[in-house]
């Protein structure tokens, strides 16, 4: 058994002896068990399992778990191991390569020395000394590379080379290597002490590594809340897709993405959004679900994650710089709406936690779209709705009278002013012969659209039976008889129907329901008491009827309730007193005069609040 003095040219570390026993190396035979990490060896080489840890190697490894344990960044740790190694072992070219589980190639994960290009390289389990000593798990201690078959020459100024995996609960992370361009330069206790090394460096790496996944697990949690949260507030689509392209690059370093809805039949994908290597992509394109790897994961319903397009022949070439695609199915209550793809120059570029994101993220940008869709449809119908508005507004206005009638003892006027574009309030004059006129003030129950068409209806059937010249009480009673006959849930009307005779001065009035009139004479007013059941609630109603003989100087208001039920910020009604007083207040006025004093000083005590009800007056002065 040889015995190496071996003195640890590094201050943390005092001198110490390390024993080795180095028996010829046994045959394989699987039943046999070792103890420790690595598997026993096959070679001529130091087989790890036989490595007898002296006192002063416990003392090692306790000062190696000392200066690891205090950090769980990767980049910290593995920095801190290439001078742990340099303490013991006097080193120009350093590497601890790391294993890719989904691709089973190492990659240098940490160097010192080497080149660039070196750097790149990758090494398939089994190819080369670092991939043979991962296939063994054995470390190899090669004193001239030049010799050994299996050998890569990254560097053609390397002579000698020292490999050791790194194996954390018996399983393989990946191999840590030393190399020198000096032949002969390792010795049996480089290779011990650097396998003492690795056996605690290997858990610190795992630690760190799986502390590095969580925390951007979490990180990307946090981020998916953020584009979550911020694509809810997009409402507009075309500006909700540019969104969600440029905040997936925060999760996934694409080059190419492009988002593809369905259409209405669901049998095509239509290219909605489309970014190519920093600048977004014009044409639109078609594709049936029945073709390519966007239709195969709208018919298979599940992700897609092609490594190499070239060998899957359901690819269809749209850019010919890609190699691998991932296409992530977008799915709404039960449905596929459409697809997000991505696209990388590089081959293997997806992985399983690019799937995880996406399929996370998908769900809520589903979601968000859809909205986007609805709001645009809601937008439409909206735009719609004003036109028709309009127009109904229009014919409103046609079917109201544009000029009160002329008569040579009594001056009317008339104001109105719909509570939204459309209202409810009706009013009319109708001719009675050359010295009559009907005059109608009355309101629908409801606003806009519904209460405007009813209103229309009423005005028909009265200028229908306006040529009878009934009188007020009788025209309200044939109007309800009407109305019960196309009778409509929860809609009536309330009506003043009055008749003005020029030549005795008189204005025979009926009510059903309406507001009563206000008549103000020589600075007095008084209220003409007249009332009935709205029009179209109950059959066979029987209406009474007022005559009022005027004087000159007489001034008559009708109106609708808008204007007594008009609100201030206070909460407080404009009512039927301050209406008389200002309708007496101006009664000096001519009609018109009076109709804008009055409107005026409803504004005033609104003071700018909203209107909630439609606002008519009708006023008649007697000369």
């Amino acid at each position: 058994m040889p015995a190496f003095l071996f003195p640890v040219p590094y201050s943390l570390f005092p001198p110490f002896i390390i024993s080795l026993r180095m028996p010829s190396p046994p045959p394989p035979n699987p039943e046999v068990e070792f103890e420790g990490d690595y598997r026993p060896s096959t070679g001529t080489h130091l087989d790890p399992a036989n490595v007898r840890v002296e006192p002063a190697d416990l003392a090692y490894l306790a000062q190696i778990a000392d200066a690891l344990n205090t950090t769980l960044d990767l980049q910290t740790l593995l920095n801190r191991t290439s001078e742990l190694v340099r303490a013991i072992i006097p080193y120009r070219i350093f590497a601890i390569f790391l294993l890719n589980d989904r691709t089973h190639e190492l990659r240098m994960r940490f160097q010192i020395g080497h080149t660039p290009e070196a750097e790149r390289m990758r090494f398939p389990i089994g190819k080369g000394i670092i991939g043979q000593v991962a296939l063994t798990r054995q470390a190899m201690m090669i004193n001239d590379v030049a010799t050994e078959p299996n050998y890569i020459a990254a560097n053609p100024d390397v002579r000698s080379e020292l490999a050791v995996p790194l194996i954390a609960k018996n399983r393989l992370i990946g191999v840590m290597d030393i190399e020198s361009e000096q032949p002969n330069y390792f010795r049996e206790e480089h290779l011990h002490l650097l396998i003492l090394t690795a056996s605690r460096i290997a858990q610190a790496i795992e630690n760190a590594r799986l502390y590095s996944r969580v925390s951007r697990q979490a990180r990307t949690l946090a981020v998916l809340n953020e584009i979550a949260i911020e694509l809810t507030s997009i409402l507009e689509l075309d500006p909700l897709l540019e969104r969600v392209g440029q905040l997936l690059r925060r999760l996934i370093d694409y080059q190419m993405f492009t988002i593809m809805l369905l259409d209405e039949k669901g049998e095509v994908l239509i290219t909605r959004y489309a970014w190519r290597f920093g600048y977004t992509h014009a044409p639109r394109r078609r594709i049936p679900i029945s073709n390519g790897l966007v239709g195969a994961a709208v018919r298979e319903w599940r992700v897609v994650n092609v490594p190499d397009v070239r060998r899957d022949p359901r690819y269809l070439e749209m850019n010919p710089e890609t190699r691998s695609e991932l296409i992530v199915p977008l799915f709404y209550k039960g449905r596929v709406i459409g697809v997000l793809d991505l696209e990388h120059t590089r081959s293997g570029y997806f992985n399983e936690e690019h799937e995880r994101m996406l399929t996370t993220l998908a769900a809520q940008i589903a979601i968000a779209i859809e909205n986007a869709r609805l709001y645009q449809a809601v937008r439409r119908q909206e735009r719609q709705l004003e036109k028709d508005i309009a127009m109904a507004r229009e014919v409103q206005l046609r079917l109201l009278p544009s000029q009160p009638p002329q008569h040579s003892n009594v001056d009317i006027a008339v104001r109105f002013l719909p509570a939204r574009t459309i209202g409810g309030d009706l009013y009319d004059f109708l001719e009675y012969g050359s010295t009559e006129s009907a005059i109608v003030l009355g309101d629908v129950s409801g606003k806009a659209a519904p209460a405007a068409l009813f209103a229309a209806l009423v005005s028909g059937i009265m200028r229908s039976a306006a040529i009878q010249r009934l009188s007020p009480a009788q025209m309200l009673g044939q109007l309800n008889d009407a109305l019960q006959e196309r009778k409509l849930d929860s809609q009536y009307v309330t009506m003043l129907y009055a008749v003005w005779n020029d030549d005795d001065r008189c204005l025979q009035v009926s009510n059903s329901g309406a507001v009563q009139p206000i008549m103000c004479r020589n600075g007095q007013s008084t209220v003409i008491k007249a009332e009935g059941f709205p029009l179209g609630m109950f059959p066979d109603v029987a209406y009474d009827e007022h005559r009022i003989e005027t004087q000159p100087g007489d001034a008559i208001i009708l109106v609708s309730d808008g204007i007594l039920d008009a609100e201030n910020e206070n909460d407080e009604m404009y009512g039927d007193e301050r209406l008389a007083s200002t309708l007496c207040g101006h009664r000096q006025m001519s009609a018109a005069d009076i109709a804008e004093a009055i409107l005026a000083d409803v504004s005033r005590f609104q003071d700018g609040a909203d209107r909630f009800d439609d606002e008519t007056i009708i006023v008649l002065k007697v000369r």
